[in-house]
């Protein structure tokens, strides 16, 4: 599989975007930097369960939202759901990384948009919570919805590029993207962003799931972030 460009960012639905190396999506005329599955506390939910894992994922992914927030200058972060591994994830922060998510929604505007994961997330982490938002025509959910022509940014999935270079298979967090026209005529698409958090898994992005949770869509591509360029991977396209 050839990429087909190596843009330093991406133009979708009318709008420019930068999707960092350390998988978050920056929207720079809102100022905003999204970011999707965190799974904070998945170590210490695993833990419960007996399988005991190193207990500071939810540092290392927060100190990776503020560096993201440092490299570009964002005033708003919102979170496209699976925000904890599961709704008592916020009961079980340490203090350091309570400390840090604390520090972390003063700073900047903060919107929760809850998830398949913890629906119930309280609100007193600091910050709104949303199921869904509407922001400037592009929709901001957790899952893809399918049938959606709106713009649309979503998370979920967890995408992952496989690709084999040179007899060895590389496996890269990956934003998946669609292309499409909407009713008026004017180019749209829907974007479901790489998992966030330190300990998330992946699925392949040319997953039939997520190609059929991308439909309507005249082609679907996946995007990976790599040296500072941006690589375009073609996964699907309409006949």
């Amino acid at each position: 599989m050839v990429p087909l460009s190596f843009p330093t960012s991406f133009e979708f639905c009318g709008e420019e975007w930068l999707l960092t190396e350390g998988r978050a999506l920056y929207w720079p005329r809102e100022r905003t930097l999204l970011v999707a599955d965190l799974h904070l506390e998945k170590g210490s939910f695993y833990a419960r369960h007996g399988q005991p894992i190193p207990p500071y994922d939810s540092r290392e992914t927060l100190e990776r939202v503020a560096l993201a927030i440092r490299e570009t200058g964002a005033r708003r972060v919102i979170t496209l759901g699976d925000n904890f591994h599961d709704s008592d994830g916020s009961t079980r922060l340490e203090d350091h990384a309570a400390g840090m998510l604390d520090a972390l929604t003063r700073a900047v505007d903060w919107v929760w948009i809850t998830g398949n994961h913890d629906p119930e997330m309280e609100a007193r982490l600091g910050g709104m919570l949303a199921e869904e938002l509407e922001i400037g025509g592009m929709v901001l959910r957790h899952q893809a919805r399918q049938g959606e022509t709106r713009p649309e940014l979503s998370g979920h999935y967890h995408p992952r590029l496989q690709v084999k270079v040179r007899d060895r298979m590389i496996r890269r967090a990956c934003a998946v993207v669609s292309a499409n026209e909407d009713v008026g005529g004017r180019p749209s698409g829907r974007m479901i962003l790489p998992a966030f958090g330190a300990y998330t898994g992946g699925m392949d992005a040319a997953d039939p799931a997520i190609l059929a949770a991308l439909q309507p869509a005249n082609r679907i591509d996946a995007v990976v972030p790599a040296a500072g360029k941006l690589a375009r991977f073609p996964l699907w396209k309409a006949a």
